[in-house]
């Protein structure tokens, strides 16, 4: 988009221009490099672009390996012994254009003004989460910075990587999934039909589930806009359910009952909750504080409820693993086990670590079985569906040949 902007130069010289930059703050980066300060700025053509200004907004977003290497690079350079704003002006290098950079930069200068590196993060939330934000502040406190940004660098690689397991695990049965309505449909709209031609003609009692059938398949054919119109509202409908607070309860409830995904589930859970808590009090971040954090990490509800009670029994002074103990309906046996170790012998952090290595572990290798594991699930899904139309259809031609 294009801005009209007001400026000032190195030498206090005052100036007006135009100059095409994805956003007000992007513009005024590329000014602060230039030397120059920006007063005030105005897009020209607001009315033309503000789709496009909306949509720019949903595309342009940071991606998780940039943060990640941002995060790890800066800690090892200021491990090194490069001062934090030297350190930012190399990553600022590296990252070449883009929302990253520009945010690099504002922060450098926020820096340069004096604002610690986790005040300046604070002011981009969908940058820097507030478990970064709450390491950050904890190794700047404890004067051991470089540690605790190499520390949240692991972590969101690691939470990362599972999350690309799982999801590469769902590849598979969702593109059968998806070729199995796309085949059923396209039999509705020109199988069916010329099977119901044939009926009509023999002039046969037809089955329950036969007329099912052709019911479904000649509202189809015959409405095809308003059977995409009913589609797209149930999609529309479902994920609006969806973020709702009971609709996102429902969804986590079934994905704990899911007889395949419950294991995986509950293991994925309990690897993120104990690589967050194990980073966060390495980083020396208050115990409270750190299973606070851990719990807006997790995205199931229910073992969020786990980390909510476990925040008000550490708050109370008892021991953390009670509540992990007596939850073993939802987190695994051993992670109660664990941490009760960990509470008695003051290494709850490294033992926290052990238990996300393991499920980590265990997840990986489930998500590369996960396709033989499914494949028979599968095709028992495929099997009922194709015999159940194989039977519809074929059906009333056995009763017309009873009757000849």
């Amino acid at each position: 988009m294009r801005f009209r902007f007001k400026a000032i130069k190195q030498n206090g010289e005052r100036y007006e221009g135009t100059k095409d930059s994805s956003d007000k703050l992007s513009l005024y980066a590329e000014l602060k490099l230039e030397g120059d300060t920006l007063i005030s700025a105005e897009e020209l053509g607001v009315k033309k672009n503000v789709f496009m200004r909306y949509l720019s907004g949903l595309l342009e977003k940071v991606p998780m390996h940039q943060r990640i290497i941002f995060s790890k690079n800066l800690g090892s350079m200021i491990d090194a012994g490069l001062a934090l704003s030297r350190a930012l002006s190399v990553l600022e290098r590296q990252v070449r254009k883009g929302k990253f950079r520009n945010i690099i930069v504002n922060i450098n200068q926020e820096i340069k003004k004096g604002q610690t590196l986790s005040q300046a993060a604070r002011l981009y939330p969908d940058v820097f989460s507030k478990l970064f934000v709450s390491m950050v502040k904890a190794g700047e406190e404890s004067g051991n910075l470089s540690s605790s940004l190499k520390i949240v660098g692991e972590q969101m690689d690691s939470t990362y990587k599972l999350k690309k397991k799982v999801r590469g695990a769902m590849i598979y049965p969702s593109l059968i999934l998806l070729v199995m309505i796309i085949i059923g449909v396209l039999m509705l709209i020109y199988v069916v039909p010329n099977i119901t031609a044939t009926f009509r003609d023999l002039n046969v009692e037809l089955p329950f589930a036969t007329r099912v059938i052709i019911g479904v398949s000649d509202f189809v054919k015959n409405n095809i806009i308003i059977t995409l119109i009913i589609v797209a509202v149930l999609a529309v409908a479902f994920y609006l359910i969806s973020l709702t607070k009971r609709g996102k309860r429902g969804y986590d409830y079934i994905l704990l009952k899911m007889p395949l995904i419950s294991p995986l589930v509950k293991e994925v859970n309990a690897a993120r909750s104990a690589r967050t808590l194990s980073s966060l009090l390495s980083s020396g971040v208050p115990f409270a504080e750190a299973v606070l954090i851990t719990s807006e990490v997790i995205q199931n509800s229910y073992f969020r409820d786990v980390l909510n009670e476990a925040r008000l029994v550490v708050e109370k002074g008892e021991p953390i693993s009670s509540v992990f103990l007596r939850r073993t309906d939802l987190f695994p046996i051993f992670v109660g086990e664990m941490m009760s170790v960990g509470e008695e012998t003051g290494r709850l952090p490294d033992m926290l670590l052990e238990v996300a290595n393991y499920y980590e572990n265990s997840v990986d290798q489930k998500t590369k079985d996960m396709s033989t594991i499914i494949e028979p699930f599968l095709m028992i899904i495929i099997g009922i569906a194709v015999g159940f139309f194989a039977v519809s259809m074929i059906t009333p031609i056995y009763s017309v040949m009873d009757t000849i």
